[in-house]
């Protein structure tokens, strides 16, 4: 039997299922619970069992990529502006990976989330495609403008001089 079988789980199990499963099938047999010998042994051995099954079961759970669901646009903007409102830029930006389609509001908020990471020429590329989507949005234009400025703006050496030194004050506190 695998560590799965053991366990009673199906081979694509989360390590949280790992956990509660082996949690669950520890308190049935665990061998503080029998008070006659022969039983106690059996139980210890089946703990044996479980554990090594445990342990081959997260293992094999944590080497498996993380998969997510994916949602509509509308809901992955709504959890990514929570989590850059909180200072998570960069998680706010996983978050929009989640949407099923990309839409002229996703492209426009997944331009801010890169113009606030000051990746300008991606902020750049965001903000055009939103205005591709939607021509006639003057907001999607102006941001796009402000991009397109800030992308000048960053190429020249004084300005890379000063984001340089912004990075490795910000690694060093």
């Amino acid at each position: 039997m695998n560590a799965f079988e053991v366990l009673g789980l199906a081979p694509d199990a989360t390590q949280a299922q790992v956990h509660q499963a082996y949690r669950a099938k520890v308190k049935k047999c665990h061998p503080d619970q029998f008070e006659d010998r022969e039983m106690q042994l059996r139980a210890q051995e089946k703990l044996v069992e479980l554990n090594l099954a445990y342990e081959q079961a997260m293992r094999a759970a944590s080497q498996r990529p993380l998969s997510f669901t994916a949602l509509p646009a509308d809901q992955a903007i709504a959890i990514a502006r929570k989590l850059m409102e909180q200072g998570h830029p960069e998680s706010a930006l996983g978050q929009m990976a989640r949407a099923e389609q990309k839409t002229e509001e996703w492209y426009f908020f997944q331009g801010q989330l890169l113009m606030q990471l000051k990746q300008y020429a991606s902020a750049h590329q965001a903000f055009r495609a939103a205005v591709k989507l939607s021509p006639d949005n003057n907001e999607y234009r102006s941001w796009a403008l402000d991009a397109a400025v800030a992308v000048k703006k960053h190429q020249k050496l004084h300005y890379k001089v000063a984001d340089w030194a912004q990075g490795l004050f910000k690694k060093n506190h």
